[in-house]
């Protein structure tokens, strides 16, 4: 009897044993795969939105975006206005705004470009530090490592989506809004105005083409382009120095002038020396930032390097 009954016992023990190990095997199957799956989905989010080549992509925006012009627009740009005879004409609508309140929007305007550009370089930097700890995770943590720290990926994940949604959205400048009347009822002669509407707008900085621009003994030709190559020539402004070392005596040399062009050449240079050229977007009423300017150094040759030039040309 007591065989009989070790015996039952014994084999309920290796059958539960059996089945404990079955269950354990099958834990650890689910475990893996599970880890398997959300390894995976933080995979798949590294080299879609947080990949390098995306990142190098909305850096490239971000900087280029730091290069621009910023301006206030307003809308509509123009109005009809009665006059002393009640003769509706088409007015400029910058010719209605009060001068103080314009130098005040286009400060609110020069601010709000300032923080939108710092915010945009903290989420590159936010999502750069994102992408390098998610690399880590998935790189350095085991099995059990990463699955315990999978509410913290996940939030991790939430918050820079949500970073590259903000850093989306605020590449393009948003709208400036109105606290103060712009334009006074005395100048409207009972005209009815529009909604002013004021908003930031960009354009592209202008960027000289080093292979284009080159100097000769007593003159240089510049060309310059925009990056999106615009059709359409404003006014710029380009200015020549003159550079001098400390050692010389002679004042520095500077003069500045007006193009509508996208080439110029630039005359009674000296030879043999260098020369820097500087091109910005002429100013306007409506300019709020603008923080980089292109710049170009090319040295003039010597009568000695022109005539070799000119016997090779022969």
């Amino acid at each position: 009897l007591s065989f009989g009954i070790m015996a039952v016992i014994l084999n309920e023990f290796e059958t539960s044993s059996e089945s404990t190990a079955r269950s354990e095997e099958q834990q650890d199957s689910a475990s893996w795969e599970r880890y398997l799956e959300r390894r995976s989905l933080v995979l798949q989010f590294l080299h879609s939105s947080l990949s390098r080549h995306h990142l190098q992509h909305h850096q490239n925006k971000v900087e280029l975006l730091k290069k621009c012009h910023f301006y206030l627009e307003i809308e509509p740009k123009h109005v009809n206005v009665r006059d002393q005879n009640h003769v509706m004409h088409r007015t400029d609508i910058l010719q209605l705004i009060d001068p103080c309140q314009l130098r005040r929007m286009k400060a609110v305007g020069k601010n709000q470009t300032e923080i939108h550009l710092a915010l945009l370089t903290g989420l590159l930097e936010q999502l750069e530090r994102g992408q390098e700890e998610l690399s880590c995770y998935v790189e350095t943590s085991d099995m059990m490592t990463f699955l315990s720290r999978w509410d913290l990926i996940m939030q991790r994940l939430s918050k820079l989506s949500e970073f590259m949604e903000t850093l989306v959205s605020l590449q393009v400048p948003g709208k400036l809004y109105v606290k103060h009347r712009l334009v006074s009822h005395a100048d409207l002669r009972g005209t009815r105005l529009p909604n002013i509407r004021l908003s930031l707008c960009t354009k592209m900085p202008l960027i000289f083409d080093r292979k284009e621009s080159f100097a000769h003994k007593n003159w240089a030709k510049l060309k310059w382009f925009t990056e999106n190559q615009e059709s359409h020539l404003e006014q710029c402004e380009l200015q020549v120095k003159l550079l001098t070392n400390e050692s010389q005596t002679e004042p520095g040399y500077g003069r500045s002038q007006v193009v509508t062009s996208n080439t110029y050449v630039v005359q009674d240079l000296q030879p043999g020396r260098s020369y820097e050229f500087t091109i910005r977007r002429s100013d306007t009423h409506t300019l709020v930032f603008e923080k980089w300017r292109d710049s170009i150094t090319l040295k003039t040759k010597t009568n000695g390097v022109e005539d070799t030039d000119s016997s090779a040309c022969a």
